[in-house]
């Protein structure tokens, strides 16, 4: 029996049969259980449909690698702590010598383990692994009792297990633990003295038959009908034992029976050619227990980290495959979900494990290229996909999980969800397989998911802070503004601070998670910014669908969204450098907000509203100015300074509007303020006159009556054809209406004072732009939309016409009594100019003070103008009233002096090339009155053929009036023959003309 006993060494001499004392061994763990991790993610691998603890399925998976452990040799399964060599004679006497094979290999995995330099894991210096520290160093121990220590397996209960072992071995001599039952063994072999008491016992043996049923029954490797015969008595022998124990010895009836059923269903063949019992190797029972003997690779002391020991313990765990039904690959699977679901259970504290995982992922990623076992891809599809799911609920929401101070960790979860997701969809997925590989890249899918989701869930956040503050900051604002100083700004509106936080989180995201991402997508930070430029513009898109009018919270929010949409973008453009298309694809994910297009239209429409506003303010206002001189007013209306005010007013609150575009737009408000201006100068001029509204009509030629006093050769005026329109507009001429000569005067020097003005607020306009933030050198050098450009001369025709009106207006109208019904009516020598002159000069001081110094001058000339043209009507159109002699003349002329001399005044007036060019026409005609009768008419004659040519010889046309006297035109010189008193005159008129000598 010797053998047998070698056989089961796993930490005891050759002689032992009983478990060595207590106080050669390392102190047992108060628990049968260490305690467990912080909290197990739910396992992948299925749940068992019956209840064991996992306390139960730990001493389950420990029996087995006990039993798996078994040497041919005789040598024990030994280990010497890293520090056993200091003192190499001093060891335990039932160790082997240090030549055993076993203690070298021991040797070799605890100086440095392989398999945690290839996962990446470290050797903590300050954690020592089971077998170190005070008082073991030197004492060796078995990989047995190293095991039983990591799984937290008491000395009794150890030594209850290879007690049962000892007994089972002697029982089947040669015969291969694969091939048998161990619970059933168990059952057989231990009994109630075994035990602590009856009660113990009667808990292990229900523990027991509960393994038979999940091993057999509920998760049969090999399936069966369900009218299998031994499978309903298992199933009734376990419910009767729930209630009662069963007898177990050797040669009892009941224990043959339940040995009878479970070799029936054990034995069933899986169709491989080993000999393996099939009572623990069924999914997910069997992955269960393997995972609890993986979980024996960690450091009790220290929970994240695996114990150096791991390479030895390792190797002997791989020896229970042949009982649990387990490979490379599904090894793989189960280390790799150990390593992950300790990393997750301990906090996530300890990234190495996560890489650790990572490492394992890619031995899984080539298993799962390699098989299509249908089974396998079911373990390994709900393993990834917890993998997966754990780590994408923290990666679609990674800015609520990670921070610059765990990347590491984010990192490493990136890199496990990732690649989980690749085996999904490229090893397992159907649907991938019927595309082709070129059209999908997973790991550039996922990323692009996770950054579009985390970042709509920051933003919605954001958002929702906003909008939380958002009515209370109204009620301050509010407040504030009713109470605090205008130095105080009000708060910033709220998606203004939301485009502020949002180019943090771009700024952010570029800066933190971007440069971890990006190895997996190229164009990480370009998506997220295209993801954020979304998420706002669904905001200001709305925001400005909503706008109605320029207030300062709408520029300042769309000022903030065009600052941010430029920042994205920039960020964009600067991470698609080295794309394929230069970031093409991404800038087009990211449609303008047109904030800028936006502020502009509210602009316009500013313009337009302060326009409209201001021609309404002309209509009512020119409708209620009476034109009158007011006092402090140098001589201008009241709505000339009005206007010039609320132009100068616009001008500063537009450029005070906290817009980037002054330069741009303010063309369009320039030319609404010159169209405006321009109706006021065309409306304050309207219906004052002109020259032509004064001016007589013409009467038609008749020839003197000599020695009549009151037969001239004029009619009557004819009358208008508009006689109503006419009398109406004379009327409105005189008297102390808004048309009279002072009121036209303030008028023509209201004119003047806007055209005056035009330039100080054209420089206005370029000091306004210096100031300007986007003012740029070419919008001071360009003149375009900085002037008035229908303004000025507006103004000068309408001085030139007002001037005009109030000049013919004296003359033609207030003077009239004087011009026209007094010079020289009867004897020319006792109705001389004098009267006239007087009340000229009257009316002309008036203008003097009146006119602003500017247009004074102007004025005065038109009067002059006015004058001359009077005085050579009243020659050549006078009236019946009137009849000349050649001995007249020279009182005309001397009168027509005294009129020049008026205007010169001695020097202080006009000056005299300036009289000397408009009193030419005069002096051409007057020479006319002192030649004789028969010199006018051969003039006449002479003149009228060169102009008529020879068609006039035989009978002298009638000349008509063209109100351009000359002395050399016919109709002059026949006007002067008309007006002369004699009888040579009166017959050449008979004979030639015909003319009537009455009207």
């Amino acid at each position: 029996m010797a053998h047998l006993f070698r056989d089961l060494s796993l930490g005891h001499s050759k002689r032992e049969s009983t478990p060595p004392p207590l106080t050669q061994q390392r102190p047992p763990p108060p628990l049968t259980m260490p305690p467990r991790p912080i909290t197990n993610l739910p396992s992948p691998f299925g749940q068992l449909a019956t209840q064991l603890s996992d306390s139960d399925l730990q001493l389950t998976s420990y029996e087995i690698f006990v039993a798996a452990c078994r040497t041919s040799t005789g040598k024990p399964l030994t280990y010497i702590p890293n520090n056993s060599t200091d003192s190499p004679n001093h060891h335990n006497s039932n160790s082997p010598s240090h030549n055993s094979p076993t203690l070298q290999r021991s040797l070799t995995s605890a100086a440095a383990s392989k398999m945690k330099k290839a996962l990446g894991l470290k050797s903590p210096v300050s954690k020592k692994s089971p077998g170190s520290g005070p008082g073991k160093s030197r004492k060796a121990m078995t990989v047995g009792e190293l095991m039983r220590t990591q799984m937290g397996v008491s000395d009794t209960v150890d030594s209850r297990v290879r007690r049962a072992l000892l007994r089972i071995s002697a029982a089947q001599v040669g015969r291969k633990i694969e091939s048998t039952v161990l619970p059933l063994e168990l059952l057989q072999q231990l009994k109630v003295s075994d035990f602590t008491d009856q009660h113990e016992y009667d808990a292990w043996q229900k523990r027991t038959l509960k393994l038979l049923e999940a091993g057999l029954l509920l998760h049969p490797r090999v399936p069966f009908d369900k009218s299998n015969a031994a499978a309903q008595r298992l199933r009734q022998i376990i419910n009767g034992a729930m209630g009662r124990p069963i007898e177990t010895g050797r040669n009892n009836e009941s224990m043959q029976v339940l040995r009878s059923v479970v070799m029936s269903l054990a034995s069933r063949s899986d169709g491989s050619l080993n000999e393996s019992c099939h009572w623990a190797d069924g999914f997910p029972f069997n992955l269960k227990l393997y995972e609890m003997l993986l979980e024996a690779l960690f450091d009790p002391s220290c929970e994240t980290s695996i114990i150096e020991e791991v390479d030895e313990l390792m190797e002997h765990i791989k020896k229970t495959w042949v009982i649990l039904g387990m490979n490379q690959m599904l090894h793989n699977i189960c280390f790799t979900w150990v390593l992950f679901n300790r990393f997750v259970a301990t906090g996530q504290v300890e990234p190495d494990l996560l890489y650790a995982a990572d490492t394992q992922l890619a031995e899984v990623a080539k298993d799962a290229k390699a098989t299509k076992d249908a089974e396998y891809s079911k373990i390994l599809s709900s393993t990834l996909t917890a993998i997966m799911s754990w780590a994408e609920k923290r990666l679609l929401a990674y800015h609520d999980t990670f921070d610059s101070g765990n990347l590491d960790t984010m990192q490493g979860i990136v890199s496990v969800g990732v690649s989980a997701a690749k085996i999904l969809v490229e090893d397992i997925s159907n649907e991938y397989r019927r595309k082709r590989r070129g059209e999908v890249d997973v790991a550039r899918s996922r990323i692009e998911t996770y950054i579009r989701s985390s970042l709509r869930t920051a933003f919605a956040q954001a958002r929702w802070a906003k909008l939380a503050i958002d009515q209370p900051l109204r009620m301050e604002k509010a407040d504030s503004s009713r109470r605090a100083s205008k130095n105080q700004p009000n708060p910033l509106p709220v998606l203004a601070i939301l485009a502020k936080d949002v180019n943090e989180l771009a700024i952010n995201e570029r800066q933190v998670f971007s440069p971890i991402l990006k190895k997996w997508h190229p164009l990480a930070a370009g998506v997220a910014v295209a993801t954020l430029h979304a998420c706002y513009g669904n905001e200001i898109k709305q925001f400005i669908s909503g706008i109605a009018e320029l207030t300062p919270d709408a520029v300042q929010v769309l000022r903030a969204a065009d600052k941010l949409e430029k920042d994205l973008v920039q960020i964009a453009v600067e991470d698609s450098v080295e794309s394929d298309d230069g970031g093409k694809a991404i800038i087009r994910e990211m449609p303008p907000y047109e904030a800028e297009a936006a502020i502009a239209n509210l602009i316009k429409v500013w313009i337009k509203t302060r326009i409209d506003r201001l021609k309404e303010w002309v209509d009512r206002n020119l409708q209620q100015e009476d034109w009158n001189q007011q006092p402090n007013q140098e001589g201008y209306a009241a709505s000339a300074f009005e206007v010039l005010r609320i132009i100068d007013e616009t001008l500063d609150a537009y450029f005070q509007l906290p817009i980037p575009m002054h330069p741009a737009l303010l063309p369009d408000l320039m030319a609404g303020l010159d169209k405006c201006l321009q109706y006021y100068v065309t409306k304050a001029k309207s219906g004052c006159g002109s020259r032509n509204t004064y001016v007589p009509t013409m009467p038609a030629l008749t020839r003197c009556t000599i020695g009549s006093k009151f037969q001239g050769v004029w009619k009557k005026k004819e009358k208008s054809p508009n006689p109503q329109k006419k009398n109406s507009q004379v009327a409105t001429m005189n008297g102390g209406n808004s048309f009279g000569v002072s009121q036209l005067c303030v008028r023509i020097n209201s004119m003047h004072r806007i055209k005056t003005e035009l330039d100080a607020l054209e420089k206005r306009v370029i000091t306004h732009l210096r100031n300007c933030e986007s003012a740029h050198a070419e919008d001071f050098s360009n003149s375009l939309g900085k002037k008035f450009e229908l303004t000025p001369s507006a103004c000068v025709e309408a001085v030139q016409q007002l001037s005009e009106a109030v000049a013919y207006k004296i003359v033609f109208h207030d003077l009239s009594h004087v011009l026209w019904d007094g010079l020289y009516v009867g004897e020319p020598s006792s109705s001389r100019i004098e009267p006239f002159l007087q009340e000229l000069e009257r009316n002309l001081l008036i203008i003097s003070d009146t006119m602003h110094e500017r247009v004074r001058t102007r004025i005065i000339t038109d009067i002059m103008k006015a004058s001359f043209d009077g005085f050579l009507l009243v020659l050549l159109a006078g009236g019946p009233s009137r009849a000349f002699s050649r001995q007249d003349s020279q009182i005309i002329e001397d009168d027509f002096k005294t009129l020049k001399d008026l205007f010169w005044a001695n020097g202080d007036g006009l000056p005299t090339e300036i009289i000397d060019k408009f009193s030419a026409t005069v002096r051409g005609v007057l020479p006319l009155f002192r030649t004789d009768t028969e010199s006018l008419i051969e003039r006449f004659r002479r003149v009228t053929l060169e102009t008529y040519g020879s068609s006039a010889k035989s009978r002298l046309p009638l000349p008509p009036t063209s109100g351009q006297w000359n002395p050399t035109e016919p109709n002059t010189l026949l006007r002067v023959l008309c007006y002369r008193n004699d009888e040579a005159a009166a017959k050449f008129l008979k004979k030639t003309y015909n003319l009537p000598k009455k009207l």
